[in-house]
């Protein structure tokens, strides 16, 4: 028996707040013979809604919109439903909202960069149980998740650096070599997935982690 041929096309909920994007993404899903389009929704509230009306088997749903935004509306949805398969779309890979929208169950990812490339086969993917995130968001994701929270040390290395403090002289302050404050500054930057010192301060202020 052929398994590849599905008696029943997915189903199909699209959620985005622009209306041309919304349509071209009806329009890819609509023209194959295996998936259908059940419904559209504008905002995350309308998405909810839409959700427990139709039970699509598959939600395509952009982070970023108005009323609610698609990882709240992703945590309500599967509040309710936490079989719903939901694939968020997002204009950028390093979207602080990713690693909420992965703790809230999001089955997948799409980047609106390649959406024409890898909308149709993350779609079959996820309804066939797969977890599709892009290998930009993959990296992204093993930065925050997989590093752990910095040590003592390096917190003490990063707020002095925040405070402007060159490497020799936290070295001085530290009682430590020149090297061992490089590591750390190194293992800092990975775990907070950060290009230079100044990017790590930035990072570490808007999260949080230190405060001047």
């Amino acid at each position: 028996m052929d398994m590849s041929t599905s008696p029943r096309p997915i189903s199909v909920l699209v959620v985005d707040d622009h209306p041309l994007l919304r349509a071209g993404l009806t329009e890819a899903i609509s023209s194959q013979g295996d998936m259908r389009v059940v419904g559209e929704a504008a905002n995350g509230r309308e998405a909810v809604d839409a959700y427990g009306r139709l039970r699509p088997d598959v939600t395509i749903m952009d982070i970023a919109m108005p009323e609610l935004n698609g990882v709240d509306a992703l945590h309500a949805i599967r509040r309710e439903h936490n079989h719903a398969r939901v694939v968020m779309l997002t204009t950028y890979k390093g979207d602080a909202q990713i690693l909420r929208a992965v703790q809230g169950g999001a089955a997948g990812f799409l980047l609106k960069s390649t959406l024409r490339k890898d909308l149709l086969d993350t779609v079959r993917g996820v309804h066939m149980g797969q977890r599709r995130i892009p290998p930009e968001i993959a990296m992204e994701l093993a930065q925050h998740m997989g590093q752990g929270p910095l040590s003592p040390r390096e917190m003490e290395v990063l707020n002095y650096a925040a405070s402007g403090h060159s490497n020799r002289r936290i070295a001085e302050r530290l009682t430590i070599s020149e090297e061992t404050v490089k590591a750390h500054m190194k293992n800092v930057l990975a775990k907070l997935a950060a290009n230079d010192r100044t990017h790590a301060v930035t990072i570490a202020l808007k999260r949080g982690i230190i405060s001047i």
